[in-house]
């Protein structure tokens, strides 16, 4: 006899997460891997302020900037002009005097952490980035050790005037004090 009001007790399905968990399995690496990469790639520059002013009272600081020319490495001060100047060339030679210059500059000014790189229209973003990682640290040869010395890690970039404009605006100047 079958009994009316009783109801059959049914049974709960389980449920099917294989699918999910895949794809989890394969989605949290990859999410780990590319955080990682974007993170090493990050540069950071510190800008110069807009408003900043020169009271007269202080002392003239070092205010150190990089020209990078077609076919030169001007190292100046805003102040005072250029310090010195490299020859750029194609091969690896051109770096040891570049480095040595940097490091004489530093040990002048071993408080000085910043440097301005300015750039004419045409330099290859590559060698903004050399430049940068020589202006940022340089390896010195001390007995019979290589030590790496901090130098100016502080970069901002600009850009520069040309060649031409810089030499037509000082000819123009000197034109007119002669009249």
């Amino acid at each position: 006899m079958k009994r009316r009001g009783h109801k059959s007790i049914q049974q709960s399905e389980e449920l099917n997460i294989t699918a999910f968990l895949n794809l989890m399995v394969i989605l949290v690496p990859f999410l780990l891997i590319t955080a990682v990469f974007s993170r090493l790639t990050i540069l950071e520059l510190n800008l110069p302020a807009l408003d900043a002013k020169n009271d007269s009272a202080e002392p003239i600081k070092l205010q150190l900037e990089l020209v990078i020319r077609e076919k030169s490495f001007d190292i100046q001060d805003a102040n005072l002009g250029i310090i010195k100047k490299i020859a750029r060339s194609q091969d690896d030679s051109q770096w040891k005097p570049f480095t040595d210059a940097m490091v004489a500059i530093k040990t002048r000014f071993p408080d000085e952490t910043s440097i301005s790189l300015l750039l004419e229209p045409l330099i290859e973003y590559k060698t903004m980035i050399t430049v940068m990682d020589k202006v940022r640290s340089a390896q010195v040869v001390s007995g019979f050790d290589v030590e790496t010395i901090v130098l100016f890690p502080d970069i901002s970039i600009g850009d520069a005037q040309l060649a031409e404009a810089t030499s037509a605006d000082t000819q123009s100047s000197q034109n007119s004090a002669k009249e």
